[in-house]
């Protein structure tokens, strides 16, 4: 096995070759913040919100796909990082339809954490309101497309884990957004196994369980965590 060293805030982190800067500072007890990224699926760099900034490139790297290099240099918190960070956050909340108050996630929600982690008490972008639809026709599911971040965080835990690939990302550029089967009511997709593992993963409220009110809903990450290992170790017994 090949092992790469490197810096990550000025810590020696040593790592096997292949390894990305996220794992690497994860090793190292050095936390970068992240919206899209599941342990266990595969890394989309779509949040854009684990960039660091690697001494000699002049520009930031998302951490979750940069493999480390023997002799990296790696910034995880500057100023810069900080900075673009809470602007990140602040066009997520300015671009959907983000009212905390009324989310069935409010209290559990990672884009909620995110913000406090950042600072952010106000957007400075004014504010879009898309007139976007929300999809009850399944018997046990629905989907708010006002709360939807684009993590696709369902769109790879539905093909990687479950095997079904009910969703996926339609469109481009501001008006991507996820679709379910062919652009079809969810409830009319006949490869949706009923699973709920797209709602345990979504980080917001965007896809929940029906019957949930304000503040309740709640994700069983331990279940996807152990399919991981059941998956990767072939370990189906707790």
């Amino acid at each position: 096995m090949t092992v790469k060293t490197l810096k990550i805030d000025g810590k020696d982190v040593a790592i096997e070759q292949g390894a990305t800067i996220l794992q690497a500072a994860k090793e190292a007890g050095i936390k970068i913040p992240t919206l899209c990224f599941l342990e266990g699926v595969t890394p989309a760099a779509a949040c854009r919100m684990c960039m660091v900034e690697i001494e000699g490139s002049s520009k930031l790297q998302p951490a979750c796909v940069t493999e480390v290099a023997e002799g990296m240099a790696v910034q995880t918190n500057t100023p810069k990082l900080q900075n673009f960070r809470r602007m990140n956050v602040e066009l997520l909340f300015a671009e959907g339809n983000h009212v905390c108050a009324i989310c069935v996630a409010n209290g559990n929600c990672e884009l909620q954490d995110m913000a406090i982690t950042v600072g952010m008490d106000h957007s400075r972008f004014p504010y879009r309101f898309p007139d976007r639809h929300v999809d009850v026709s399944h018997e046990q599911f629905g989907i708010d497309h006002n709360r939807c971040i684009l993590c696709t965080r369902c769109v790879r835990v539905c093909d990687e884990i479950e095997g079904a690939h009910v969703w996926d990302v339609a469109q481009r550029g501001e008006h991507c957004f996820i679709v379910s089967g062919l652009h079809q009511p969810w409830g009319e997709v006949d490869a949706c196994t009923s699973c709920g593992k797209c709602v345990d993963a979504c980080p917001t409220g965007a896809i929940f369980r029906k019957g949930s009110t304000t503040g309740e809903k709640e994700r069983d990450r331990a279940k996807l965590e152990f399919l991981v290992t059941a998956r990767e170790k072939r370990e189906w017994t707790r």
